[in-house]
């Protein structure tokens, strides 16, 4: 039986978090044998903020190395960088022509990024989810693993596939299916409960980054925000902050938030935190030991995108030439 397919990735940009890990990269780790797979670092997607050369040549170095330290094996899946397919960008230019602006003005995450001057944001972060498409319907993707604040840009993959199909008159693109995965998809600013964990974040303590030590993470969780009530119970409308920690706590320790909140039931806060703590460390120990190794080899680390990139090429020129056909290029 064929396996079906699965596309997903995440910007390389700043530091990977524990946010990026149980949201995303542990479930990849865990789709590997199940799905064929295209795990590729958003690179691409990474300009739309204004960054040095230096800094992005530099994340996504760290970015591919996280990947493989928390088990992305590239003799499973296909590994690489967005921008070396250009398949992506010629994919993207054809959606471009058929997406309407309309449609792309209404996304949340551009409203949210542009702020209140929409007029001086760049194109690229208005065609963002234009780019996003061509990303997954570049591979047939059947599923495609999101987060929460990704579904909207998903169902707009799944409109603009429609566009297309209706188009040519031809089922062009799959349609594909999110898989949104459990309470970790949603992990929240460790100084903010109610907004979401994010690399942008100006404040390091916001979040844990899977490279962080043992100190760095007691640290932050030991200034991790809470409230003024005592007990410790989950309630993620009246209680954002702690119903964060006990949802990090489960997603790490794969424990119920019941039998958390029962085990600390008359516990305060300073041994939950310790506790978190231990479990936050014997978790990403691992992970950050093998992350330094790979850093130490980064001819490696180029040779697993090199590879993983001509692989996906394979897949996305097939793709491309006959959409191109469809539109009336000559393909030469």
């Amino acid at each position: 039986m064929q396996k079906k397919i699965t596309v997903s990735g995440v910007q390389a940009t700043g530091s990977i978090h524990i946010g990026n890990y149980v949201g995303s990269i542990l479930n990849w780790v865990n789709m590997q044998d199940e799905y064929k797979c295209f795990f590729f670092l958003a690179d691409l997607h990474a300009i739309t903020i204004d960054r040095s050369s230096e800094e992005l040549n530099s994340s996504i170095i760290k970015t591919i190395a996280i990947y493989l330290a928390s088990g992305l094996d590239p003799h499973k899946s296909t590994i690489f960088a967005q921008s070396s397919v250009k398949e992506h960008t010629e994919l993207a230019w054809m959606l471009n022509c058929v997406a309407p602006i309309g449609m792309l003005k209404r996304m949340t995450q551009f409203k949210d990024k542009s702020g209140k001057d929409q007029e001086a944001a760049n194109l690229g972060l208005l065609s963002y989810p234009v780019l996003m498409a061509a990303d997954i319907l570049l591979y047939n993707a059947d599923l495609v693993p999101v987060g929460d604040d990704q579904k909207q840009h998903l169902e707009f993959t799944r409109d603009l596939a429609g566009i297309v199909n209706r188009k040519f008159n031809k089922d062009v693109f799959k349609l594909p299916e999110p898989v949104i995965q459990g309470q970790g998809t949603r992990i929240m600013s460790l100084r903010d409960g109610r907004s979401k964990m994010s690399k942008s974040d100006p404040s390091d303590l916001s979040r844990i980054n899977l490279n962080d030590d043992a100190d760095l993470i007691c640290q932050k969780i030991k200034k991790a925000k809470t409230d003024t009530i005592d007990t410790i119970s989950h309630d993620r409308e009246a209680r954002p902050e702690i119903s964060n920690l006990i949802n990090i706590y489960s997603c790490m320790s794969n424990k119920t938030i019941k039998s958390i909140e029962n085990q600390y039931l008359s516990i305060g806060f300073a041994q939950f935190k310790k506790d978190l703590s231990d479990i936050i460390i014997a978790k990403l120990g691992p992970i950050n030991d093998r992350y330094k190794d790979l850093m130490k080899n980064q001819d490696y680390l180029l040779s697993v995108l090199q590879d993983g990139g001509s692989k996906a090429r394979i897949v996305a020129e097939k793709t491309i030439f006959d959409v191109k056909e469809l539109f009336g290029f000559i393909n030469s």
